[in-house]
């Protein structure tokens, strides 16, 4: 059922103007452009549309919703968190680290299908990007030094730019039934905090880091006129200010999206529950001060095993008056002790389908249309 509320999506006014019509890169900002000069109306749309969003809602999204689930895979349509509430999650995580490639050409078009389909129905679609070692040909666990090789003027940077032109490629393939290009948020390089990843904060210095988030940015709308990316930062949950945040910030001219991606926190065993809203507060702060878009971007509790984490760990840490942020998503549903999603009978199912009509949630039945129309 459609709860009693107004579709933001359709009342923001929104207007046909080319972003190269205003001038400097704050200017851009402040009038509601995304950080690419040329982005497409629709892409433009989904920028300020989240932005408004975030102000009074926040929509749910799911990894890989619709890919494949716990005992399920490759059923066109299916989604776990549908079939537990009834309408599928409004936002769409799906992964470019094993996409485009030769040989996974077939998952890539499974995945544009979803991409496709999700955004016919009224969702929303965001990458992350799990990009396997480029020096050592490794996965992404991988911790050799590989950052400083890629920049330009590094050994591995000429075939860097190929694996980029690929996912410029894949961007321009996502087209709706009109033939125009779907806006998806692009999340390269997350959890740069962590120690797990060859991006990761041990492995490159700050100005390395902000190097290469700067020239994916550069490479992917300037040379390669991709104009259907958000561009989104997030680190996870190890950093202690808004100025440790910053230290490997690129820039307000490089971000569209500041997030954070926090599981640690939710664990019986992790960190200290409340610092899940105090993050989030300087992340919603930051977003507000500068005219970006805040999310917590990855999140969940493994198998779900609290019935009622929900309403009373995930709803009381995210909707606070002091924390405005677009979506929430959690990760995938792998198998039966590997999901972040409830499924039918499941321990947190009847909690899952409290916490879809609390106030302020929206699944993508809450948003029918989703596009940003005039």
């Amino acid at each position: 059922m459609i709860k009693n509320a107004v579709n933001l999506l359709h009342v923001i006014p929104f207007l046909l103007v080319s972003c190269s019509l205003v001038k400097g890169d704050q200017d851009r900002q402040e009038s509601g452009f995304p950080v690419t000069p040329n982005a497409t109306p629709e892409t433009v749309a989904l920028f300020r549309n989240l932005i408004e969003i975030q102000k009074t809602h926040i929509l749910f999204g799911h990894q890989d919703a619709t890919l494949y689930g716990v005992n399920w895979k490759d059923i066109r349509g299916k989604s776990d968190v549908k079939d537990v509430t009834g309408s599928y999650p409004a936002v769409y995580g799906f992964d470019f680290g094993r996409l485009p490639s030769t040989d996974s050409a077939l998952a890539a078009d499974k995945t544009r299908q979803a991409v496709i389909d999700a955004w016919e129905r009224g969702g929303v679609s965001t990458f992350c990007w799990h990009h396997s070692n480029p020096v050592t040909g490794k996965n992404f666990y991988d911790t050799t030094r590989a950052v400083y090789a890629i920049l330009p003027g590094g050994k591995f940077h000429e075939s860097y730019k190929k694996v980029l032109d690929n996912i410029a490629w894949y961007a321009n393939s996502l087209k709706d039934k009109n033939g125009k290009l779907i806006p998806v948020m692009f999340r390269p390089y997350h959890e740069y905090d962590g120690d797990w990843f060859w991006w990761g904060k041990p492995f490159c210095t700050p100005e390395e880091f902000k190097s290469l988030f700067r020239f994916v940015v550069d490479y992917l709308r300037n040379e390669k006129k991709v104009t259907n990316f958000l561009f989104c930062f997030s680190p996870d949950r190890k950093f202690y200010s808004e100025a440790d945040f910053l230290t490997r910030y690129p820039g307000n001219e490089y971000v569209d999206l500041v997030g954070i991606d926090n599981y640690w926190d939710f664990r019986p065993d992790g960190g200290v529950y409340d610092s899940v809203a105090v993050k989030l507060k300087w992340i919603s702060g930051f977003a507000s001060k500068h005219g970006k878009i805040a999310a917590m971007t990855e999140t969940g509790l493994e198998s779900i095993p609290d019935s009622t984490w929900w309403t009373k760990k995930l709803y009381p840490a995210i909707r606070r008056d002091d924390i405005k942020i677009a979506y929430v998503l959690v990760w995938r549903n792998a198998n039966a002790k590997h999901h972040y999603a409830p499924i039918p009978g499941g321990k947190s199912a009847e909690d899952f389908k409290k916490f879809r009509n609390l106030p302020g949630i929206w699944f993508e039945e809450d948003l029918a249309g989703f596009r940003g129309k005039r």
